[in-house]
């Protein structure tokens, strides 16, 4: 979230976009161990596993994470986390990244009157392409190598 939690916010990424990341950033520490409960990692996070149940489903959809049930079951990344990104996991969650309606990524929609002479689309273009950059440019495996703990969200 952009800004002070206690009063309304121009931008801001949802719990569903926080807390799936969270739950992203604990599948890839854990790489290559095998299946991880969601049990496991809403209580080391602190989250509401009935809430990560619908997450993880989202990220299944999205061919980010397998799931295996039953005894020893629980969820893996489907890739390597050095080649999900940010980005990648936030699209899944939230969809597509657009401060305004008229920057959505993809096909470009116009339902603005304003739009062919607007004076202010340059700058929602510009940071919709900000957003958009500096989530594509991390990686899990690189947001995963921060220390347990450090820097989690509150």
């Amino acid at each position: 979230m952009i800004g002070n939690p206690l009063q309304a916010t121009a931008f801001h990424v949802s719990t569903r976009g926080e807390y799936g990341m969270r739950v992203m950033v604990e599948l890839a520490r854990r790489y290559g161990q095998g299946t991880i409960s969601l049990r496991s990692v809403a209580e080391g996070e602190a989250l509401p596993e009935a809430y990560l149940e619908q997450l993880v489903a989202s990220l299944r959809r999205a061919g980010l994470v397998s799931g295996k049930r039953g005894a020893g079951g629980g969820y893996q990344l489907v890739k390597d986390p050095a080649h999900v990104t940010a980005g990648d996991v936030v699209r899944a969650l939230e969809g597509p990244i657009e401060p305004q309606v008229c920057t959505a990524e993809g096909e470009s929609i116009v339902n603005c009157p304003h739009e062919p002479k607007c004076g202010t689309r340059q700058l929602w273009v510009k940071l919709q392409a900000t957003i958009a950059d500096a989530l594509d440019s991390l990686t899990l495996a690189e947001l995963a190598r921060w220390p347990v703990g450090h820097g989690k969200a509150g």
